[in-house]
């Protein structure tokens, strides 16, 4: 066992998402070239999935490219489109090692040919692992989410499949990406911003928020742990009250 998992606390997130912010600010603090820094933010992410695997944690979800970085400078782009690509290939090797099934959410119709082969290949090659599933997001965002999911009731209901009447969040939640997997326990953004960016809205609707101002390059495996001791200390009600949810602990 390892020393994370040994000092794993009882009580663990089933699902950790993170908004990998800071990569540009990194990038000019350390006098880094043009886009340099988004390179030391792909090589930080290798510990932070073998903690998540080693402590137990079922999903990791990353947001590597939302759907409003389209914007970004075309020469931006074009280089995260290529670390993600690069990103692809230098986890295969860890997914294999490990396990650990690989999952893309998000618009790919936006993305090029070649990227979604690559996607889609990892997708097949992993998909009977089952120590931990990890989701890159890419080309994502929350209300492009829920608006896909609702298209989709929508064309059943004017195909004569389904009643408008029956439409309710539980099945509007079938429908939205990760719908398979648990909700977002844990929501973490790095960089110091105080916002979810339009991330996984509908699947963090009763997640725990935790910010830090540490830039994504500098985030390490021992500030998520520290993070998990903390989500393991509070007290989620999902809408009770703290008596009942003491109760409850009781029974």
């Amino acid at each position: 066992m390892s020393t994370s998992a040994a000092l794993a606390p009882a009580i663990l997130p089933r699902h950790i998402a993170i908004i990998m912010d800071g990569n540009n600010r990194y990038g000019k603090a350390n006098d880094l070239g043009k886009g340099q820094g988004h390179v030391a933010g792909k090589d930080a992410l290798d510990p932070i999935v073998e903690y998540c695997v080693d402590t137990g944690i079922e999903v990791l979800t990353v947001f590597a490219f939302s759907s409003e970085n389209w914007q970004r400078p075309p020469s931006e782009v074009a280089l995260l489109m290529q670390l993600l690509a690069s990103t692809i290939h230098d986890q295969m090797p860890r997914m294999n090692e490990y396990r650990i099934r690989l999952r893309f959410i998000g618009d790919r119709s936006q993305l090029s040919h070649d990227l979604q082969v690559l996607m889609a290949d990892a997708e097949e090659k992993t998909a009977a692992f089952e120590a931990m599933t990890m989701v890159i997001a890419i080309s994502y965002g929350g209300q492009w989410d829920i608006a896909h999911a609702a298209k989709q009731l929508a064309q059943q209901v004017q195909a004569g499949t389904l009643n408008a009447e029956d439409i309710d969040t539980e099945m509007l939640g079938e429908y939205v990406q990760l719908a398979d997997t648990p909700a977002v326990d844990m929501l973490i953004r790095t960089g110091g911003e105080y916002r979810l960016s339009n991330f996984l809205l509908w699947q963090s609707a009763y997640a725990e928020l935790f910010f830090t101002p540490t830039l994504w390059p500098d985030f390490a495996a021992e500030e998520l742990a520290t993070m998990v001791t903390e989500f393991a200390q509070r007290q989620r009600r999902f809408g009770k009250t703290s008596e009942q949810i003491v109760i409850e602990q009781q029974q």
